[in-house]
């Protein structure tokens, strides 16, 4: 199957080729000539011939999706209408398979249960823009869910289960949600901010309902009642939407503040999807083991795209485990897995198990593995490829390692730098973008951090920017006079670095967010959640490095003037507010935090002190999530922590 998969995408590319015309492919290898000609250089030559083969490759996948992506435009083609394809092709084939229950949901069944939650909405009187607000943990029924309401035009905001209180409230009322559908394994959290709701707001709930009197006091109705009465057959209705209208939000932390809708219209989801199929060698017969969130892009397009759109089977595991995740790639015959840089760390954590031995999998692919992890990963678990790449739901430079290099998350060619318009370019401390005579932005050379940036082009549907539901975010990301003057980028807010032969390594986030246990980390936002929670106490927030761990934990430095700081109330308060990766792992108390001029918090110091015992007046406190509260940091424990003899 793989080979004939080949086979055909050259064929394709090869058509590809023909119809942007012989000359236009003469016209780049005689560019790729005068380049040479013109830098002369034994380097640069030198460079070529190290690259060439690889540049090829991704030359070959992008003018194969972009040709498909040019013919679903014409064809105003929807991620509903192009799944019905994969229906006739194999109705009875595995589609999702939910590894909680070992219920297998066919093509076919996927596709009923999506016509039934169109019939639902219809019913509803909801019209093409109306948003509904899905809040529950991974399960098949949040695939159908989104995918019927794209049928009719209606758009999902598929909001994070691990947001609780004001950060939810904040995240289903910037989507504009007329209705919430939620697992009832979330109706404590529900049950907390449902008086704050919108006035209009209708409750719908799906699961298992042990608490009848406590849902029904809430007027909240159960979806899985409605569903199970409602025709299985498409409706008739008529989809005005094409390929470039807006299917769904998915929520990101950005550089500040609060969550922000990013806006994904169907022709982005089928790119991102696109790319991991054609990049990574997958075949239409891959079981793909998938362990990651479905409202977060990774699991729900990377992942589920894959089934939706080529034919692949799905498992979706509810959460991550460790301890179990071998086992089920064995029991389900899984080829293809996915992964985050902690996930891999984690699997490396465990005790070796006959199972790791006897899987199938040939294939990870996923983001954020270190150099110094992506080795031992491999040789450990007899990964035969590394799939890693670089992007975030709305951004226009994306980054794709096709070759396997090393810690790199991608490339950019130094052959012909032009093809796919993106660049690091030079920052100033205050981070703003560092600027020429001319007012355009400075390239980095190699070796140098910059900030990555993609020029926007919205009538090429590999350089759109589609953007956020707030005007004011989508905006904000995006810088003018970047490449040449008048043009338009998309500004990443990532840091990375580029070696001489164009590969690239992911650095730093510019900004107040950071990475922990895999998810962005917005400052701003914990900040705010600790502040109520401590009366308005002045609070900073911002990562620390632990040595040997991925990404940087979280620390909170809180103003408090003596008296007595009750660890234990705090840490029942911090459980209920926040998600786990967002707990601070580190407490600083100090008697005052510093402050710039116009009062923001200056967080310089804080970050270069980290969580080493400072000064008698001050305490550090260290989160121990087995024991469940928070003890001192003395010396030893400090020197523990750094020599990675304590877990963190």
């Amino acid at each position: 199957m793989c080979v004939m998969s080949g086979v055909t995408a050259f064929l394709s590319v090869f058509g590809a080729v023909q119809l942007l015309s012989l000359p236009w492919l003469c016209s780049l290898l005689a560019g790729l000539g005068l380049c040479m000609a013109r830098r002369g250089s034994w380097k640069f030559i030198d460079v070529a011939l190290r690259t060439i083969k690889r540049d090829l490759m991704c030359l070959a996948v992008i003018l194969r999706i972009k040709f498909s992506m040019y013919r679903n435009l014409r064809n105003r083609s929807t991620i509903p209408g192009l799944f019905g394809k994969m229906v006739k092709l194999h109705p009875d084939k595995p589609a999702l398979i939910y590894e909680a229950t070992g219920e297998i949901w066919s093509f076919k069944k996927l596709q009923q249960r999506s016509h039934a939650v169109a019939h639902w909405a219809l019913r509803q009187g909801w019209a093409e823009g109306d948003v509904v607000a899905l809040y529950m943990e991974s399960q098949p029924l949040m695939v159908a869910l989104w995918l019927g309401l794209a049928m009719i035009g209606v758009e999902a905001a598929l909001i994070n289960h691990n947001l609780r209180q004001h950060p939810l409230l904040h995240c289903v009322n910037v989507s504009g949600a007329r209705a919430m559908v939620f697992g009832t394994e979330m109706r404590e959290a529900v049950s907390e901010v449902s008086g704050s709701l919108q006035p209009h707001m209708v409750l719908f709930s799906c699961g298992e309902r042990d608490n009848e009197e406590k849902l029904r006091s809430l007027q909240i109705q159960s979806l899985d009642a409605l569903l199970d009465r409602l025709p299985k057959h498409p409706p008739r209705y008529t989809l005005r939407k094409n390929f470039n209208d807006r299917l769904f939000y998915i929520y990101t932390s950005g550089t500040t503040g609060m969550p922000k809708a990013a806006v994904v219209v169907h022709s982005r989801y089928y790119r991102i999807a696109a790319f991991g199929f054609h990049s990574f060698g997958l075949c239409h017969d891959d079981i793909i083991y998938n362990c990651l969130p479905l409202y977060h892009s990774a699991g729900t397009i990377m992942g589920v795209g894959q089934c939706l759109l080529f034919g692949l089977t799905v498992v979706i595991r509810r959460k991550f485990s460790a301890s179990r995740f071998w086992d089920d790639c064995v029991k389900h015959k899984c080829t293809v897995i996915q992964y985050i840089g902690e996930i891999c760390r984690y699997l490396l954590a465990q005790p070796v198990h006959s199972s790791e031995a006897h899987h199938r999998v040939r294939v990870a692919i996923g983001n954020g593995l270190r150099s110094s992890v992506w080795e031992d990963f491999v040789q450990r678990f007899r990964i035969r490829q590394v799939g890693e790449f670089y992007g975030a739901t709305e951004c226009n430079c994306s980054l794709l390692n096709i070759d396997g290099k090393v810690g790199a998350c991608g490339f950019n060619s130094r052959i012909l730098p032009s093809f796919y318009p993106i660049r690091l370019i030079r920052v100033q401390e205050n981070g703003d973008l560092f600027r020429d005579s001319q007012g355009l932005c400075v390239p980095c050379l190699p070796g140098e951090q910059g900030m990555l940036v993609g020029r926007i082009n919205q009538t090429d549907p590999l350089r759109r920017f589609d953007g956020y539901a707030d005007k004011d975010s989508t905006n904000q990301k995006i810088a003018h006079n970047v490449f040449k003057i008048g043009d338009s980028a998309y500004v990443s807010g990532d840091m990375l670095v580029m070696d001489e032969y164009g590969y690239m390594y992911f650095s730093d986030r510019c900004g107040d967010t950071f990475r922990w246990r895999g998810e962005n980390v917005s400052t701003t936002e914990v900040e705010g959640v600790l502040s109520r929670l401590l009366g308005h106490t002045v609070v900073a927030v911002y990562g620390v490095s632990v040595p040997g761990v991925e990404g940087k934990a979280g620390m909170a430095a809180v103003a408090h003037t003596g008296g007595q700081f009750d660890l234990d109330a705090f840490f029942i308060a911090v459980q209920k507010a926040l998600p786990s990766y967002a707990r601070p792992v580190f407490l600083r108390l100090m008697p005052s935090v510093d402050t710039t001029g116009t009062f923001k918090i200056q967080k310089t110091r804080l970050q270069r002190e980290g969580y080493k015992p400072q000064h008698a007046s001050e305490k550090i406190y260290f989160l121990d999530s087995r024991a469940g509260r928070y003890e001192a940091v003395s010396d030893e424990l400090y020197d523990a922590i750094m020599e990675g003899r304590h877990c963190i």
